[in-house]
């Protein structure tokens, strides 16, 4: 008689089983080690959008944030922005000899990174108007497009857009898939992201705050148009994260993912909220399968954040221990 309860014990449990669709046993974040970092993400997905919780938040303010650069995608030994603006003065240099002489553009030709660094915010100006200017929103859109197709990382040789994080993609689709709406918040230029990030992160123009420079309507020729000037319109990054935030998406995130120093006030402006949040910092800390910087960086520099996360309740991921993998599998 035991044996035959344990055997109709043993079907029942089959039978139960069954009847259980396989995506409850599915693993949303499968490139992601088990550990205190995973366990916080889904902690926190569970207590926002499981009816009856106390930390319920309803889908219209589920406002998830990503920085881009070093978040998203790799930004060593130079942010990707960068390097299209150098290929843009390469390109145009042949109709102006007079920048073989003329910092930062001087720098720029000779391959001398750390002397285009030295000029700082002015001289980067300098070459954001001079490479990103002058022309309509359509022609930047298509060069942006056409160079990020083609344009490779020096170390690794592969695309720009083979860089990019595979736990963090799994991450923004995990959180959509619990009615999240997820923007790209980003120090990086909006009108350089917006012709490629749907592709590529899977997240519309329309999910897209950066910095910009300034523009102008005109009717003037065949076809109406919005020109870009070569003046700085808003620099969204540091304190400028939650503006840009408040202009372009008008809720306060209740979720927000970093990876730098420029990511503070985002982070900090989103776990203030009244009720249930989550902050987040990617620590490079891998120099096997990506790059290892933090404190000292010309490029993502991670001092504050670091030191305050652990006070303020803000996750920090470990690429080396949290991150089963670094990058996608590359396409066939």
């Amino acid at each position: 008689m035991a044996g035959l309860r344990h055997m109709v014990g043993v079907a029942a449990a089959f039978v139960i089983a069954s009847l259980i669709s396989p995506a409850a046993f599915a693993d949303d974040l499968p490139s992601w080690n088990e550990g205190t970092t995973k366990k916080a993400i889904t902690e926190f997905v569970s207590a926002v959008t499981s009816d009856g919780s106390p930390d319920y938040v309803a889908p219209s303010d589920r406002i998830a944030v990503f920085d881009n650069d070093g978040t998203l995608w790799g930004e060593q030994p130079m942010y990707v922005q960068l390097a299209f603006v150098i290929d843009r003065v390469k390109d145009l240099a042949p109709d102006h000899p007079e920048w073989k002489g003329k910092e930062p553009f001087k720098s720029v030709l000779a391959g001398d990174v750390k002397g285009v660094a030295a000029t700082g915010e002015a001289g980067l100006i300098k070459l954001l108007g001079a490479t990103h200017a002058g022309m309509s929103s359509v022609d930047f859109s298509r060069i942006a497009e056409s160079w990020i197709k083609t344009a490779r990382h020096p170390k690794t040789g592969r695309l720009y857009t083979e860089m990019v994080y595979q736990p963090m993609l799994e991450l923004m689709q995990y959180l959509r898939s619990n009615n999240f709406k997820v923007f790209i918040v980003s120090g990086g230029g909006i009108e350089f992201m917006r012709p490629w990030t749907e592709r590529v992160y899977g997240i519309p123009a329309e999910n897209v705050v950066g910095s910009s420079i300034k523009t102008k309507y005109t009717d003037k020729g065949a076809t109406p148009s919005i020109m870009r000037l070569p003046d700085i319109e808003f620099i969204d990054d540091g304190p400028g994260k939650p503006i840009g935030i408040y202009t372009h998406i008008g809720r306060q995130p209740i979720a927000a993912f970093g990876n730098s120093d420029g990511d503070f006030e985002m982070l900090e402006w989103t776990t203030s909220r009244t009720g249930r949040s989550f902050g987040l910092i990617v620590h490079h800390d891998d120099g096997m399968r990506e790059f290892q910087y933090d404190r000292n960086s010309h490029f993502g520099r991670l001092d504050r954040a670091l030191t305050e996360a652990p006070k303020r309740g803000w996750a920090i991921v470990s690429m080396k221990d949290d991150w089963k993998t670094i990058y996608p599998e590359k396409s066939p």
